[in-house]
């Protein structure tokens, strides 16, 4: 999702949380339907970008083997899958998805589709990778494209013994347009893989989004109302900071204004190295959050905060009682 400069991040959170508040509830929580406590927070602190590079594999291992995070999401196409798809195989006890990738954004690290290029040429560019930008995808590859592709990563996953927990998508691209989310949900229900998914039922929730350039039409919020597996509450992502301290304090400040109910948090944490820097100028964004949740200070923070945490195995656990 789109990130806020912090001043502005701070101001449209508070201001949402208001009017989350302000709205009579005229329906449970998925919170409360899977059966957590009423009037709670319910967080699910989620690594992206797994398998995008060795760095990003050692931190996400470390956060689950050590449960200090709940959550991640691995991405197919990219150079680090076969690494972090071993280690799966050993452990299929940890909460491990598929970030369905439709996009390669970087300058120099740069990927093609898992499916043969020839049989979705919407989704590759002039490079013969796929595009850099949501934008691009959406101007150029059709839902059919979009869905063949998407399988294919499920497809493979499910061949190496992978077992994803759940799916979801790299850059927000499967909401890039109404039909590319028909797509995602209904390959989610066929293969009963939990999809990230946002309940739209609180219409300030679907405003927030919006305003974050989402195209939510009509038909997207059908789809998402006619999806039969767990949704979210709300989502959203770790704020940057110019220092650790910062982002830390930025973090914190998420977190109480947060909804009550099932939010899933995203960060996309890396170990240190000269490679992360090549590919990304997000590199020390991304090194500190490989820092932030082993930081005790933090965790002295989630207990005062009497958070709860969950993840996509233990909600579809639930919705399955």
């Amino acid at each position: 999702m789109k990130r806020y400069k912090t001043g502005i991040y701070k101001q449209l959170m508070a201001l949402l949380l208001v009017l989350i508040l302000a709205i009579p509830v005229q329906s449970q929580t998925w919170a409360e339907k899977l059966g957590y406590p009423s009037g709670r927070k319910i967080i699910m602190l989620h690594a992206d970008d797994i398998g995008m590079s060795p760095g990003a594999n050692t931190s996400a291992v470390y956060y689950l083997q050590n449960e200090m995070i709940q959550s991640a999401a691995v991405m197919v196409p990219c150079p680090g899958y076969e690494e972090i798809a071993d280690w799966r195989r050993q452990y299929q006890e940890f909460d491990l998805g598929l970030h369905l990738t439709l996009t390669s954004e970087w300058k120099t690290y740069r990927w093609p589709t898992v499916i043969d290029t020839d049989k979705v040429p919407g989704l590759i560019d002039p490079e013969g990778k796929m595009w850099h930008s949501v934008r691009q995808v959406v101007s150029s590859a059709s839902a059919e494209e979009v869905e063949a592709e998407i399988r294919a990563q499920i497809e493979r996953a499910i061949a190496d013994g992978f077992n994803p927990s759940h799916i979801d998508t790299h850059m927000g691209t499967l909401y890039g347009h109404h039909d590319y989310t028909g797509a995602y949900l209904k390959v989610a229900e066929e293969y009963r893989i939990p999809a990230m998914v946002i309940s739209m039922q609180n219409p300030v929730v679907v405003e927030h989004f919006k305003k974050a350039g989402y195209p939510v039409t009509e038909e997207m919020i059908s789809h998402v109302k006619n999806y039969s597996l767990p949704k979210l509450d709300f989502f959203t992502s770790v704020p940057t900071g110019k220092t650790y301290e910062e982002k830390l304090e930025n973090f914190k400040a998420l977190v109480k204004e947060l909804p009550n109910g099932i939010t899933e948090i995203i960060f996309h944490p890396s170990d240190h190295s000269e490679e992360l820097k090549e590919i990304t100028n997000s590199w020390q964004q991304r090194v500190w959050e490989a820092e932030m949740f082993a930081d005790p200070d933090l965790w002295k923070f989630f207990e005062e905060e009497e958070i709860i945490f969950t993840n996509w195995k233990e909600m579809m656990d639930r919705f399955d009682d």
